[in-house]
């Protein structure tokens, strides 16, 4: 099945809450999100057999890749329960799961033994200043590397997401690497987004890939590497000593556009056919009206092959609210 673009699907992202327990200033700043902010009540969110029922019709339509979103996705109780159930949906290669990695240390092994594959931890740097500023709620550094730690322990594989902010994190770039290196995890830095319209976001904030790898190519012998699937969003390179490799996501400098594949579903069930989207489309009511999934595969079905969406390739053209990173899980 194919968009207008004549891009298939192949990814599906379910945030699992809107709630989170950091304040991360790219994506949920405290301001914004404080103590007033009225999060989605419970019945509106997405039941576990909802979540289900959406995985096995967008496999039918060609998804092989799940992965479990937020907010923070280990803030919905049960969790474990959920990845067993979508991980014994047939057609389901791969079931990852994006957190801060804050409650990660007592949950790894039960995520592992219910069958989820990989986890991405969102760690943005190293110094515990600079980690305590980004995270907005003084999260210490020690229990988000012991959750790594206990990740790899239980047999998931990890990756470790830095979003780059010039004159924020910028100077952590080095010891980020440095640190990935030796923890055995592969970091991928990621441009700073206009995603939402609450983070602030400014060009001159934006380290381009280009830049953070001439930094990288300084301390470090490195090679490219090919993509290891269609649709893969991170430039991918390897380090010559044999210390592991590094990605690259270059959504602002370099779009990749022509090549996404990811379908969004938000926790109240809106879904989204870019990060950039300013509105959803109503999945929840489809699925607490619709008798049979083939009715839920026509709707996710109609969705996608009416997709044009092309946001990156198009910043700075266009002009439009967009929904927020927490919504979205990013």
């Amino acid at each position: 099945m194919l968009d207008q673009l004549q891009r298939p699907l192949r990814d599906l992202r379910l945030s699992l809450t809107d709630r989170c327990n950091f304040r991360c200033r790219y994506c949920m700043p405290v301001e914004v999100f404080g103590p007033g902010y009225q999060f989605l009540p419970k019945e509106e969110i997405l039941t576990f057999d909802e979540l289900v029922r959406t995985v096995r019709a967008s496999v039918s339509l060609g998804v092989s890749k799940v992965r479990l979103t937020g907010g923070e996705p280990l803030l919905r109780r049960g969790v474990a329960d959920l990845v067993a159930m979508i991980a014994a949906v047939p057609g389901v290669a791969d079931l990852a799961m994006t957190t801060n990695g804050i409650l990660l240390n007592h949950q790894a092994q039960p995520l592992k033994a219910a069958g989820l594959d990989r986890v991405t931890v969102s760690l943005d740097a190293l110094d515990e200043e600079v980690f305590a500023r980004m995270n907005g709620v003084g999260a210490k550094l020690d229990r988000v590397l012991l959750g790594i730690e206990s990740a790899r322990k239980a047999g998931l594989s990890v990756k470790v997401n830095m979003v780059v902010q010039r004159g924020v994190n910028d100077d952590q770039i080095l010891p980020m690497v440095e640190w990935s290196r030796g923890a055995g995890v592969t970091l991928r830095m990621i441009e700073f987004m206009d995603v939402g319209e609450t983070n602030g976001w400014e060009t001159s904030q934006v380290v381009p890939a280009s830049e953070i790898l001439g930094r990288i190519e300084d301390s470090y012998a490195i090679r490219a590497l090919p993509p290891r699937d269609p649709g893969e969003v991170a430039r991918r390179w390897e380090f010559l000593d044999g210390g592991g490799e590094f990605g690259l996501i270059s959504s602002v400098s370099q779009p990749f556009c022509r090549s996404c594949s990811r379908l969004r579903v938000s926790a109240e069930g809106q879904v989204f056919t870019c990060l950039f989207a300013s509105k959803g489309a109503d999945l929840r009511s489809c699925l607490r009206a619709a008798s049979s999934d083939e009715e839920v595969v026509g709707f996710l079905q109609g969705l996608w092959q009416k997709r044009t969406d092309r946001y990156s390739e198009e910043r700075g053209k266009v002009d439009r609210a967009k929904a927020e990173m927490s919504y979205l899980g990013g």
